[in-house]
């Protein structure tokens, strides 16, 4: 018996939020080799065979899967004025029962970064984990130098929570990361840790 494929598609002002078509593997991998040393900094050690199609065609049916299971939304970010795929977001680890929560990491393109589309992204995400999942919270972590992607949370209503120690391999190397969430019915206020830690 087939499982009737849920849809996921989230419009925002400028962008539409979807999940990956076969179809995008030329825009996908052009955008990550030109961005690879912009990414690389803050993401896991690529494969071999990061950038190739058979590894493109496996993030397809990961995300259909994901989705279809409902343990994940990975999204990518296509600007609606010219089709352009800018980056991509997931809504991850979805856990449901006493938790409710779901953990987001993102990327964006090198040349498309600092342009405000990443976090018309997330408050799009974070709207329907929210509204749309009935999430209760999501989470979020990255490098503490990661200035640009700390500020990107705090402006997006996650607060600072911690530091976890050697988290996640970056780069070659087990690395600390600091830990947010965005609650959705949040009473903490202001957390004012600033960017140090």
């Amino acid at each position: 018996m087939l499982r009737a494929r849920k849809k996921v598609r989230i419009e925002t002002e400028r962008m539409t939020l979807r999940p990956p078509v076969h179809s995008d593997f030329l825009g996908w991998s052009t955008l990550r080799r030109e961005s690879a040393a912009f990414l690389q900094t803050w993401e896991p050690t690529w494969a071999e065979d990061h950038l190739s199609r058979k590894s493109f065609t496996n993030r397809v049916y990961w995300a259909q899967r994901s989705i279809g299971n409902g343990n994940a939304v990975p999204l990518f970010l296509v600007r609606r004025s010219d089709n352009a795929l800018l980056g991509a977001i997931t809504l991850d680890n979805i856990r449901r029962g006493p938790a409710q929560a779901g953990t987001t990491g993102y990327w964006i393109g090198e040349r498309h970064a600092r342009n405000g589309y990443m976090r018309e992204a997330v408050q799009a995400v974070v709207h329907y984990a929210f509204h749309t999942l009935d999430l209760s919270r999501i989470e979020a972590g990255c490098l503490q130098e990661n200035t640009p992607s700390r500020s990107l949370l705090e402006k997006c209503g996650y607060k600072y929570e911690g530091v976890a120690q050697s988290y996640l391999q970056i780069n070659g190397r087990w690395r600390n990361h600091v830990l947010y969430a965005n609650l959705r019915s949040d009473r903490r206020g202001r957390t004012d840790v600033g960017l140090a830690v």
